[in-house]
């Protein structure tokens, strides 16, 4: 293939009426394979609802699975009828090592964490060219001290880490890189590398695995496909499935010359290890494991089978690497071979893709981009390339249970998703984390879906439009929260990611923008009729994202009280004006769109009153605050200096003053809706918040008046409050000596500054928004305030940081935000900020190579936190560096 065509590809890979029969060609074969199955909701049908201890780590190499599948460096089809992945053994393990290991909730102190080190290097949008990097100890893998020291930690205290075991001194390790380049659609190159790293020669067992999907034992039976080494001179593992069609792995001879082993087992339970009966099975799921680790008879002699694996054995002299090649290729008709693959041919097919990325990527990144930057993108794209996943999830089957299989326990039809029973997911889908998350968010994929734009937006715009699909949404209007809980109201963005997405794109596809905004329509809707309890335009939604943010459960309030939410209202006026703005694209193409503009510009004004009426702003400390109201209608404002008060700032937009002015239909409604409101011409420009300044040709409609804002912003900038060196804090770092109380009938409820690991088990725990820097809202006010600026002019200043001295306009307080942000990945005389203080990451390219995109960070340091691979959201640190303002634009 010549150079470029990777770039002429993106034209063909998916649309956004694609379904799985409808993708590009270039889609069969993907990095669709979770990282975890086991602990999902999915697999779970216990009568308790514990994920974790119903399908837990222990049982993930020996029970077959139900919905889908996992392991390391894995591909599949797109159905995920044939899957490819890696498994290592390092001669002391007890187990291969077949997936990432890492504490279920209970097991951490701060909740569910995987422990390994593993990168993604590289990818293209199609999966041309993929590169993995993975850490494994040459010592026994210590499975049980890191559960047990775990287990003995309270929230006080720090997570134990791999690295904190020991298990890599002396560099005893292997390096291992997996690269994989396609010929065509069906025809993968495999080229998997080990370094030893140690000061010792030492062994290391390789075993690519090839196996299907089971989808013969449950629901309609049906017989099962087969694996089956072919005899002759090739002797290739050849699977047959009759969906997916006919593919071969082929392997190269090993470093020495030797041809590696196949073996063979079946993809099914090994029901007197994990149940204690015996059905008899002689070569289930953990066949290949038992055979490998302790050389029993689990394998099949007549080597064929539902799971099989090459078998090599290195022996790499310290300091050494090397190399093996397979060939993954469904053959054609014609000519199913080629001569010396694994020669020339080989080498051929990883250069040229390799170079297309690297040309993909040159034309990508603007030419004022550093390098550092540069390979910044290049890596948060690729995570969430690697991130894409096979997602099947048939909620009344999950529900009822499988035709033949014993039921689920009765409690469960009225438990998790009881309610989402027109739910059938079966697609490809945009995960946080293959490892921590591996299912969707529905919030956390708007944000993937404005990186994604910037490789592939048409898979972007599916990805949005699948959220609003009669299939996801719930009749009545509701977006799916995530697997966990599809009930869970989290902050509505789709509107947003999906203008993103639009503008990004070039700003032409109206076809995209009309489809979503009708469907956003039902959504909207649903969040006025479902989460305004009192009709007076204020909002409410419990987790809504930010977590552990106030000083009370938000999903479990007191008896007898409720909680007028500002990020609750915030995000709604945000929601409208974000509609507003799409309605008004949309115009310009159709008329009929003109009134829908009208509907929310009114709803837009009727929740800023909303918010002044309920006094959620507060004019002695100049912020927003939520507000407990007790039963008799007293109030007690929450005066906690958060994120929750800076979400009003992110409503504001600026209209072209023609939609306005005296003379045209939009004016005149606009006009008289606030004739009615008694607001008249003469004050038409200055009722609060609709601002007009002489000589422009736009207003600013916004909840939040330059003034407020101007006074918000003091307590954002301000770095012994919110402001960090490496963004915005959810949580002003004032609250750690000055911790919010508020007592309600006789409990006392406090939140106070915690910069790093949350002490509170809220929401599982395994999340803080009490001080760490999150990317998301961050990103969401670094454009806010460019919107702001795009109307205010550079007149308008502020200083920053407060009390600095230092006045800068709104467009350069953004251009410092976003430099912080973006500076968490860039090597400073430290290493990576976000790596912190260990010192194999400061001082070791092996390790700092590969960047880690957290889920969140310290918010004094810049210490990744949470979920190591969160490229989910994260990844907007692409966009921040992608679009960045730049001289002359």
């Amino acid at each position: 293939m010549e150079p470029g065509a990777e770039l002429r590809r993106m034209e063909t890979v998916g649309h956004p009426e694609a379904s799985l029969d409808e993708a590009g060609p270039w889609w069969t074969w993907g990095p669709y394979l979770s990282e975890r199955a086991w602990g999902s909701v999915r697999e779970d049908y216990s009568a308790d609802g514990d994920a974790w201890g119903y399908f837990p780590h222990d049982h993930a190499r020996s029970r077959a699975y139900r919905w889908n599948e996992d392991g390391l460096a894995g591909l599949s089809t797109m159905r995920q009828d044939l899957c490819f992945a890696l498994a290592f053994w390092n001669g002391k393990d007890p187990i291969l090592k077949e997936r990432i290991f890492g504490l279920g909730g209970p097991e951490g102190n701060h909740g569910e964490d995987a422990k390994e080190y593993w990168w993604y290097l590289d990818a293209t949008p199609s999966h041309s060219f993929l590169k993995w990097r993975y850490h494994y100890p040459q010592g026994e893998f210590p499975y049980e001290d890191l559960v047990r020291e775990n287990a003995g930690r309270d929230r006080n205290q720090p997570e134990y880490e791999l690295l904190d075991t020991g298990i890599f001194d002396e560099d005893r390790y292997w390096k291992i890189e997996a690269t994989y380049a396609k010929a065509d659609p069906t025809d993968l190159y495999l080229q998997i590398r080990v370094t030893n790293e140690g000061p010792e020669a030492a062994t290391l067992h390789v075993l690519p695995h090839l196996w299907f999907r089971d989808t013969w034992s449950w629901g309609v039976r049906t017989e099962a496909p087969q694996i089956r080494l072919e005899d002759g001179q090739h002797g290739d593992l050849v699977a047959e499935h009759p969906r997916a069609g006919t593919y071969r792995l082929a392997a190269a001879a090993g470093p020495e010359g030797v041809r590696p082993s196949a073996l063979f087992c079946d993809n099914a339970t090994n029901a007197q290890r994990v149940f204690g009966r015996d059905d008899g099975l002689a070569c289930p799921k953990d066949g290949i494991n038992d055979h490998v680790i302790s050389g029993a008879a689990t394998v099949n002699p007549d080597q064929t089978g539902t799971k099989s694996a090459w078998w090599y054995q290195l022996e790499v002299p310290a300091g050494e690497t090397r190399e093996l090649r397979l060939r993954l290729w469904s053959p054609s008709d014609g000519d199913p071979y080629v001569a010396d693959w694994s020669g020339a041919r080989f080498d051929e097919i990883l250069t040229d893709r390799e170079a297309e990325a690297d040309e993909f990527y040159a034309n990508l990144v603007p030419g004022d981009t550093s390098a550092a930057e540069a390979r910044v993108v290049r890596q948060a794209l690729a995570g969430l390339v690697w991130g894409k996943q096979f997602y099947r999830y048939d909620l009344p089957l999950w529900l009822d249970g499988d035709p033949g299989s014993p039921p689920p326990p009765e409690g469960r039809k009225h438990g998790r998703n009881a309610g989402w029973r027109h739910f059938d997911a079966y697609d490809i889908l945009s995960m946080p984390d293959p490892w921590e998350y591996p299912w969707f968010a529905a919030w956390d994929l708007a944000f993937q879906t404005v990186a994604v734009a910037h490789i592939g937006p048409a898979f972007a715009k599916y990805q949005l439009l699948l959220m609003c699909r009669e299939w996801f949404m719930h009749p009545n209007g509701a977006i799916p929260a995530y697997e966990w809980s599809f009930d869970d109201v989290n902050p509505p963005v789709h509107a947003w990611a999906a203008l993103e997405v639009f503008r990004i794109d070039g700003a032409t596809d109206h076809a995209f923008l009309e489809r979503v905004f009708q469907k956003l329509l039902l959504n909207f809707t649903w969040w006025v009729n479902r989460v305004d309890p009192e009709g007076n335009n204020v909002f409410e939604g419990g987790f809504l994202g930010l977590d552990n943010i106030g000083a009370v459960d938000r999903s479990h309030l007191p008896p007898g009280t409720r909680l007028d939410q500002t990020d609750g209202t915030a995000w709604m006026a945000f929601y409208a004006l974000t509609m507003l703005r799409i309605a008004l694209t949309l115009t310009d193409h159709d008329e009929v769109y003109e009134d829908l503009a009208t509907k929310f510009f009114e709803h837009f004004v009727m929740i800023t009153e909303g918010i002044n009426d309920s006094g959620l702003w507060d004019p002695a400390d100049g912020f927003f605050y939520d507000q407990l109201v007790a039963a008799d209608g007293s109030r007690t404002p929450l005066r906690v200096k958060s994120l929750v008060g800076v979400i009003p700032v992110l409503a504001a937009i600026e209209v072209p003053a023609a939609r306005t002015l005296p003379g045209t239909r939009l004016r005149k409604r606009f006009a008289d809706f606030l004739a009615r409101r008694g607001i008249d011409e003469a004050t038409f420009d200055s009722c609060g918040f609709i601002q007009r300044m002489p000589g422009k040709d736009t207003v600013l409609l916004s909840t939040v008046d330059p003034e407020r804002l101007r006074r918000v912003l003091t307590e954002v900038l301000d770095e012994d409050g919110m402001l960090s060196p490496f963004g915005i804090r959810s949580l002003s770092k004032r609250h750690k000596d000055e911790p919010f109380s508020v007592d309600v009938d006789g409990q006392t409820f406090t939140v106070g500054y915690e910069p790093a690991e949350s002490q509170t088990s809220m929401y599982g725990g395994n999340s803080n928004w009490r001080g760490p820097v999150w990317f998301p809202v961050n990103h969401l006010v670094v454009e806010a305030l460019e919107r702001y600026h795009g109307y205010l002019g550079d007149d308008f200043v502020v200083e920053c940081p407060t009390g600095s001295g230092n006045e800068m306009h709104l467009g350069d307080v953004a251009a410092e935000l976003r430099g912080r942000l973006v500076s968490l990945f860039l090597p400073g005389a430290d290493g990576l900020p976000s790596y912190g203080n260990i010192e194999r990451f400061r001082t070791d390219p092996r390790w700092s190579e590969g960047i880690s995109f957290f889920e969140y960070f310290d918010g004094d340091h810049g210490y990744g936190l949470g979920a190591s691979h969160q490229t989910g959201w994260t990844a907007l640190v692409a966009d921040m560096i992608l679009r960045r303002p730049r001289a002359g634009s």
